[in-house]
């Protein structure tokens, strides 16, 4: 999708629809929403007064102008209370502005840019909400349909309509911005959703390293003779059932000064995970494809760093590859050294996430880092914690988390602490090795967690458990079933503010 910028008056607007946004129960139509009823003969007013329009945050009516004005549909939006308004809102506008225009058929629209918002809310920043919303909804999986492909509608172009030139520089550079987080979000909505016999860690490594390429990252792949040499005995474990060989993938992004430690950015990359020996039940097994998403996400969201030329270095690292159970397989009652030197009592081999981050973990530590955030589709506990609200933050760092929580107000990606006192570390104890690989039921997600504590040794850390935030199983405004692309934006936005 195209989404450009136009200083046009509204009369002069030629398009296959134009979309506006109204606040609830809007008493008294003001600037643009005055000015496009004007030129409506009262359209917009009456249906306003009949009822047929209110503003509800959600709504979305399309007024048909019998009038001669030159655009023949227009999509009048609600934003509900104006007082309950944030970013989210227009993101959510635009996103149903362009479901709108898909359901009839509409290869393109223009945006009228809001006039109306609170002061506090500048120009890039709606922009770029605005830009992520329509681009973001736009999105389809289609790639592997070969039947009735006629029927698949995407938009092609949105014009944001703002006739005082004084604001274009804002509004493009927040355009600019908006265009490179939904891209890189995409992208992980397209990793996830991309079946497990398409995108093996191989593979991953591969379109991992053309990307990179592209966007002057330097990457290094590691081959499982490599990662055995570093001594990760927890990956190579978990990597023992499957034929698929494993991968270790490292980028490394250089945009702060030379001196500057990086942050770290680590993602639990497997492909498919069957659980194993301990395996999985067949109902919804199919959505562990999805078990990567924390590793697209830390790719994606290094590479739209990249691509935004963020002063920050950044280090990203995804240990990759398939839990499956074989005659190789490990098993329970196993154990494993990992890179560490700690070792790790298996008692459960669905609990292979936090086994592979482990070894991430403990290589995160030579580049003496500033910070390190690590996502991973964790647990099902978090998802019975939190449902798929918001993703399970925990870690050693106040400021860390602190910098996450300001980013996620931003995106609308929300995180939500969960504790991690000494007492789950007794969970996890093991009779006959450092640590056991599950501390049971009771607080699942915070023993995983404090599981990861025990290898992330000398800096600040954070975990996010996004379990539960990786797939979207109905559709919302701007993400569509399948996978969601859950954290990218938020780890762009933290990584924009880092200096602030």
């Amino acid at each position: 999708m195209e989404v450009k910028v136009a200083n046009t008056d509204l009369a002069q607007i030629k398009d296959e629809a134009v979309a506006i946004t109204f606040f609830e129960d809007e008493k008294v139509l003001k600037g643009k929403g005055k000015q496009l009823d004007s030129l409506l003969s009262s359209g917009i007013s009456n249906l306003m007064k009949d009822g047929d329009f209110s503003g509800k945050a959600g709504q979305v009516t399309v007024f048909y102008p019998q009038n001669g004005y030159a655009t023949k549909r227009v999509f009048l939006i609600g934003l509900g209370k104006k007082d309950k308004f944030d970013l989210d809102k227009i993101r959510a506008a635009g996103g149903r502005a362009v479901q709108k225009a898909k359901e009839l058929k509409l290869k393109r629209f223009a945006f009228i840019y809001p006039d109306n918002l609170p002061a506090k809310f500048q120009n890039q920043d709606v922009a770029q909400a605005l830009t992520e919303g329509v681009i973001l909804a736009n999105y389809e999986m289609a790639k592997y349909k070969t039947i009735d492909r006629e029927n698949i509608v995407t938009v092609d172009a949105v014009t944001l309509v703002e006739r005082d030139s004084k604001k274009s520089s804002a509004i493009n550079k927040g355009r600019e911005i908006g265009e490179a987080t939904s891209w890189a979000a995409s992208l992980t909505r397209d990793w996830v959703n991309f079946p497990p016999n398409e995108l093996t860690p191989t593979k991953l490594a591969e379109e991992t390293k053309k990307l990179a390429l592209k966007y002057n990252i330097k990457c290094q792949v590691l081959s499982p003779d490599e990662i055995k040499k570093l001594g990760m005995g927890a990956l190579l474990g978990v990597a023992k059932g499957s034929q698929e060989p494993c991968r270790f993938i490292i980028l490394e992004y250089n945009g702060g000064r030379k001196t500057e430690s990086p942050v770290v950015l680590v993602g639990k990359g497997i492909t498919f995970d069957s659980g194993g020996i301990s395996i999985k039940p067949a109902e919804n097994m199919d959505q562990m494809k999805g078990d990567m998403a924390g590793a697209a996400t830390v790719i994606s969201a290094g590479l739209g760093a990249a691509r935004l030329k963020l002063p920050v270095n950044l280090v990203v690292l995804v240990p990759t590859t398939e839990n499956l159970p074989s005659g190789t397989a490990y098993k329970p009652g196993d154990i494993l050294t990992s890179m560490s030197g700690k070792t790790i009592e298996v008692l459960n081999t669905d609990a292979e996430g936090r086994v592979v981050l482990a070894d991430a973990l403990a290589y995160a530590s030579r580049y003496k880092p500033q910070a390190v955030i690590d996502l991973a589709t964790l647990t099902g506990a978090c998802i019975i914690a939190l449902g798929h609200a918001a993703a399970g933050m925990l870690g050693t760092d106040d400021k860390l988390k602190n910098r996450l929580r300001d980013a996620s107000k931003k995106t609308a990606e929300k995180v939500w602490e969960l504790p991690l006192w000494e007492e789950y570390g007794e969970q996890i104890k093991s009779s006959i090795a450092d640590v056991k690989n599950t501390g049971g039921r009771p607080a699942g997600a915070i023993t995983a967690a404090y599981f990861l504590k025990m290898f992330a040794d000398g800096y600040p850390w954070v975990h996010l458990d996004i379990a539960g935030m990786d797939l979207e199983e109905k559709g919302k405004a701007y993400t569509p079933k399948g996978g969601s692309g859950y954290g990218v934006r938020l780890l762009i936005q933290m990584l924009r503010d880092w200096r602030r």
